[in-house]
């Protein structure tokens, strides 16, 4: 009976022990980016690659660009993106440079806490130096909106920040973006794009109880997105199966039409609408001789 009772007296100190050692767990590093100097031409262009647009401006309800509040259910709760203008109290206007690198490639805020994986920071890591100079180039032309962003309603235990940084030492493992040698300069650029900011990956790879994207799955499809669907295999033999070619995925990226006459509908339809759409046509022909080109 004693030993029961020094039991449960120690497991409300071991507990609040274990939250207090996750609270002050630092994770990330700073950034430097020195002083190259940005392009906002560049760097819009690759907003819309990363899909920034499409994820931070809610355009059902009449959100102005890049001010936040898109709606994103999961099995973990609801998620609702922020505000990225350049309001300093409601947005990034107050941010630096290097903390603007901390957060895209490491998904760390300036204040030190992690972000949740819906953000697609770990496709972002593959970044350069240029690139976030130019994307923050980008996001200092954006109006200011003076309206904070919605918090995230999210089911216990998973409202608890501090174990996020748990989920990153068993999941986060962030890649710089390596070109194959072996490949064309039109492969490699396809893999940067897909792998990369275009974050292919994260809808069309199945993901474990945790929400971990399975890495041996990758591409393969994945079944209950946040708006009720699944997505469709994106191997290169799947793709071959159903008789894609360069050409037919290409024109989809551009238009979202499909060689049956069909349209891209749910994300996939956003996707091309605000992202894919504006991109070059050698762009969209990268991704699409990469995908049917892949290594499987």
């Amino acid at each position: 009976m004693f030993q029961w009772l020094i039991v449960a007296t120690s497991a409300p100190a071991l507990a609040g022990a274990v939250f207090a050692a996750l609270h002050f767990w630092p994770v990330g590093k700073p950034e430097e980016i020195g002083n190259l100097a940005g392009d906002p031409g560049r760097g819009a262009y690759l907003a819309r690659m990363s899909g920034c647009i499409a994820c931070h401006t809610n355009v059902s309800g009449g959100g102005k660009p890049l001010a936040g509040g898109v709606r994103l259910p999961t099995d973990f709760g609801t998620f609702y993106s922020p505000n990225l203008t350049t309001d300093p109290d409601h947005g990034i206007g107050n941010w630096t440079i290097g903390e603007f690198a901390t957060a895209l490639r490491q998904g760390v805020s300036p204040e030190g806490t992690p972000y949740y994986p819906s953000f697609p920071y770990p496709f972002y890591s593959t970044l350069s130096d240029q690139d976030v100079a130019d994307l923050w180039a980008a996001f200092k032309t954006v109006p200011p909106v003076a309206e904070a962003s919605k918090p995230h309603d999210m089911t216990p235990p998973f409202n608890l920040r501090a174990g996020l940084k748990v989920w990153r030492a068993l999941y986060h493992d962030p890649q710089s973006f390596v070109p194959d040698p072996d490949k064309s300069e039109l492969w490699n650029r396809g893999k940067f794009i897909v792998e990369g900011p275009a974050h292919c990956a994260a809808c069309h790879t199945p993901r474990n109880l945790l929400g971990a994207r399975q890495a041996e799955m990758a591409l393969h499809g994945a079944e209950g997105l946040p708006d009720g669907g699944k997505s469709p295999p994106i191997t290169s033999a799947s793709l071959r199966k159903e008789s894609w070619t360069v050409s037919t995925l290409q024109y989809a990226l551009k238009t979202g039409i499909t060689p049956e006459g069909d349209v891209f509908g749910g994300s996939m339809g956003e996707v091309v609408r605000d992202g894919t759409a504006f991109l070059s046509e050698e762009d969209r022909q990268a991704i699409a001789t990469y995908l049917l080109e892949r290594d499987e």
